[in-house]
């Protein structure tokens, strides 16, 4: 399961790690976000240890939505030593997120 990344925790999780980070901004009420959601957890159980996988409400976190320019839901940011080096906006295949967090690992 991914964990869930908010405005008051993003910065202490993302931080404090040398692994890839990817982060999930998805809403409720999103449809694709729905189908998107149970790949994202499979991902995390599957990189557990390697990368941090989580997820941000955009309806519960909007600074974070903002920070990121986040305006289209699902959007898949990767992150490395705290900047973003990759994104995937929309519904995206297991093996396109996992490719492009595999390149970005240690």
């Amino acid at each position: 399961m991914a964990l869930e990344l908010t405005d008051k925790n993003f910065d202490e999780i993302t931080a404090q790690t040398d692994k890839p980070v990817l982060v999930d901004f998805w809403a409720a009420w999103c449809g694709p976000c729905r189908t998107l959601g149970p790949i994202v957890d499979e991902i995390a159980k599957e990189y557990e240890g390697k990368a941090i996988v989580g997820k941000i409400n955009v309806d519960e976190n909007p600074d974070l939505s903002t920070k990121f320019s986040v305006r289209t839901i699902p959007t898949i940011l990767f992150i490395k030593d705290g900047e973003v080096v990759d994104k995937s906006v929309g519904v995206a295949s297991k093996d396109a997120l996992t490719q492009k967090l595999d390149a970005h690992m240690n």
